[in-house]
Parts: C-alpha cells; sequence; structure tokens
C-alpha cells in the first residue's frame, strides 16, 4: 500500500495527522494545506466541492490510494461527490466516526455540535447521530475560532471570551461535545476549561484515524508536507502546539 492522502483548508487538518502519527507509525503521508483559501467553512457548497476536489487531484497525482479528508466541513457538503467521482480511492471522512465516537460516550444522550457556518448549515451530523436513534442534539456555527486557530492565538484572552460567547447556551444541558472542525482541537483546552472535566470533548481526528486500517509497515516513514500559500505560519504553530517537526515544506498551486 502506498502513502496515505490527508487534506484541509490549513492547519486543521494537522490535527487529525497528529493521530494518524501516532495510531500508524509505520505508515507514510502526504499532508496538503489549503491555506491560501482558508477557511471552507463560509464558502458556498459549490465552491468547497471545487476546493476538496483540486485538493483529491492534487493528492491522487501523488500516488495516493487512501485519502483522509481532515476537514469537517469538506466531508459534510463534498464526501459523497468525491466518492462517486474518484471510485478507485478510499475516503475517510471525519463524520462518522466522530458520531461513533459520540455515541459510544454520551451517557444521557444529550450531545453538543461545534462547527464551520457550512457543516452546521448541512445538518450532516444531525443526521448521522439521527442513525443511531432518538438524541437531544444541540449544534451551533462558531466560525471566529478558525481564523484565531490560523493566527497562532490559541491561549489568547480573546479567545476566552469567544468560547464563552459561543458556548453558554451549551452548559448544563449536554454531556458531550463534538468539536465538528479539525481547527478546534487547537482550543481544546480552552474548552474543556470552560465546559468542564465532566464533558467528553470528541476530537474527530482521532476517531477518524481509527478507521485507517491498513498501513504499508515501512521502516523509514516519510512524510510530505505541501501548503497553498506562506508555509511560515503554518511551521510555526504546528510544530508548537502540536508537537510535530517539519523539516521541508513545500508551496504549489493546486488550481485549474
Amino acid at each position: 500500500m502506498g502513502k496515505i492522502g490527508v487534506f484541509d483548508s490549513g492547519l486543521g487538518g494537522l490535527t487529525v495527522l497528529r493521530h494518524l502519527l501516532e495510531q500508524h507509525q509505520n505508515t507514510d503521508f502526504i499532508y496538503l494545506g489549503d491555506n491560501a483559501r482558508v477557511p471552507y467553512g463560509n464558502k458556498s457548497d459549490s465552491t468547497i466541492i471545487k476546493y476538496s476536489e483540486q485538493a483529491v487531484e492534487f493528492l491522487i497525482s501523488k500516488g495516493v490510494q487512501t485519502i483522509v479528508i481532515a476537514c469537517n466541513t469538506s466531508s459534510a457538503i463534498a464526501l459523497e461527490y468525491l466518492k462517486n467521482k474518484f471510485q478507485d480511492i478510499q475516503f475517510i471522512g471525519m463524520i462518522k466516526p466522530a458520531v461513533k465516537g459520540a455515541i459510544s460516550k454520551t451517557k444521557n444522550k444529550n450531545i453538543g455540535v461545534i462547527g464551520t457556518q457550512a457543516t452546521i448549515n448541512s445538518k450532516s451530523y444531525l443526521k448521522e447521530i439521527a442513525t443511531y436513534g432518538k438524541y437531544n442534539v444541540l449544534t451551533k456555527a462558531t466560525p471566529l475560532f478558525v481564523p484565531f486557530v490560523e493566527a497562532g492565538m490559541i491561549e489568547h484572552k480573546a479567545i476566552e471570551l469567544i468560547i464563552e460567547e459561543y458556548l453558554a447556551e451549551f452548559k448544563g444541558k449536554i454531556d458531550t461535545l463534538i468539536l465538528a472542525c479539525t481547527h478546534y482541537p487547537f482550543l481544546h483546552k480552552g474548552i474543556s476549561k470552560y465546559m468542564g472535566s465532566d464533558i467528553s470533548i470528541i476530537d474527530t481526528g482521532f476517531y477518524a484515524s481509527k478507521e485507517l486500517i491498513e498501513s504499508n509497515k515501512s521502516n523509514d516513514r516519510t512524510i510530505e508536507y505541501y501548503v497553498t500559500d506562506s508555509p511560515n505560519d503554518f511551521i510555526s504553530v504546528a510544530e508548537k502546539h502540536l508537537n510535530i517537526k517539519i523539516n521541508k515544506i513545500t508551496k504549489v498551486d493546486i488550481e485549474e
């Protein structure tokens, strides 16, 4: 089996890659961060599909046969389109694994979902949770989290205020919270502090990583990093907050 492709609109997918690297230590990966066009979450469905398709075509050009869509927005809007168009490629999205994780954690069937505007508007999480039966689900778009993460302002006082503003209505009403955007695990500490230690927080990348079963058992693993804009902030945030060492990163143009 060849290398595994992973893509996101920017830094968020690195939270997924971290879990993939931990859980699949002998597997080669190619990561693409489309940071020139971040965020995807405030774009139209047609634009999200176009950007996702271009990311997939780039990764296929690198020889991958399995692609982890490390973006909840792309998973919500583009996954079915991508599966239909690229039928020889195995895709792993974020939504099904995350819901499976949330269902296993909740004790009172009260689940919260926070994500980008596009992910929340798609109702993908509501539909997937409903396949498990009757659950009380609160959803909320929390778009300001992404630009703070991209700017590396992960422990800034302002983000504490935004967390409180966004999540006040969830307090005391849920026991499980799905971080339905791969940027949000960067804010796990602040969200957990505000919500309290008795809340189960679902990191979509952790559960999606468990869906990847195969590996090529390489003893000399390689990880390739590509971005579509300046890599400077990308590298500094990744290395500081995820403990991922990036020795080389290449800027590419994936637009047609």
